[in-house]
């Protein structure tokens, strides 16, 4: 009887991170200036954009692509510096200053450029990217609609490398969890309760299930043929994914209570513009002629 209710506590206790023996870096070796660790979390943005620059690539060579492979090497250098440089002010914008309780970054340039202190924004990153595009487009003479098309469709899988990332860093957990959840994980920084490993459930529903999605439409049907489709797309899966999600996301400490006083995360209220625009380069796409086969609108 004593065996059976201890096989019954052991089975119901949560699973506790630190024992799955993961490690936050694939390898590491000492320096005159300290420890070296190649992390994960930093091949994850390697790998991603990568995948994209091959995707892309290879994208180029279907009918009617709207764009050449010298714009595809400009593109990639100004769009990561996009992402870089929008993380970082989206996050200083979104999550400091105001009532968060951190001081705003915007007032100490110093620490805005510290990008190993912590603190990127997907959002900012989105409107990074953007600027890029926009730029490359403007100064080539490209059409920036088919082009977020091309660009659209391999990036879900680098967020699906990221969100692997937290979690394989023990970061961006999610809320407490029921004792109806039997995969619920104690954290190393999330205090003594188990909670939701929503970083596993954004990989899933931003990276995996998105990834599969946008490439279906783009390879096995002719989407690619209305502007703005697959951007649209993009832009209403991305957003929906990431409002379901952040139900299971703890709010970034400093906007906890903004959280709970507004009813939706900082993260959901900036879905709500994202979704709206995917759902309207959608409709537009769809009402509009399909193109023929000339890269031209």
């Amino acid at each position: 009887m004593a065996l059976a209710t201890l096989a019954s506590a052991a089975a119901d206790a949560p699973i506790h991170f630190a024992d799955l023996g993961i490690k936050n870096y694939l390898f590491a070796f000492n320096t005159p200036l300290g420890e070296f660790q190649l992390r994960w979390y930093s091949l994850a943005y390697l790998f991603g954009i990568v995948f994209a620059y091959w995707h892309v690539t290879r994208s180029l060579k279907t009918a009617g692509a709207p764009l050449a492979q010298r714009h595809v090497d400009d593109l990639f250098f100004y769009c990561t510096l996009g992402v870089i440089l929008g993380g970082r002010l989206g996050y200083a914008t979104f999550y400091t200053g105001g009532s968060t309780g951190i001081p705003s970054l915007w007032s100490q340039p110093g620490q805005l450029i510290q990008l190993w202190n912590g603190g990127m924004s997907f959002h900012g990153g989105l409107i990074g990217v953007l600027v890029a595009l926009a730029w490359v487009c403007w100064r080539n003479g490209l059409s920036f609609l088919r082009v977020c098309d091309y660009i659209a469709v391999p990036v879900p899988v680098g967020m699906l490398l990221g969100r692997l990332a937290n979690f394989v860093n023990g970061e961006l957990w999610g809320r407490v969890a029921g004792p109806d959840v039997p995969w619920a994980m104690v954290f190393p920084d999330g205090g003594d309760l188990a909670r939701h490993p929503s970083q596993l459930y954004q990989a899933g529903l931003e990276g995996l299930v998105l990834a599969l999605v946008m490439l279906w439409l783009f390879w096995k049907t002719r989407a690619r043929w209305r502007p703005g489709l697959l951007v649209g797309c993009f832009a209403l899966g991305i957003g929906l994914a990431r409002f379901i999600t952040e139900f299971f996301r703890q709010p970034d400490a400093q906007l906890t209570e903004f959280a709970e006083r507004t009813g939706l995360s900082m993260g959901q209220w900036l879905t709500v513009p994202l979704m709206l625009v995917g759902l309207f380069f959608m409709i537009r796409a769809l009402r509009r002629p399909e193109m023929g086969s000339t890269a031209s609108e």
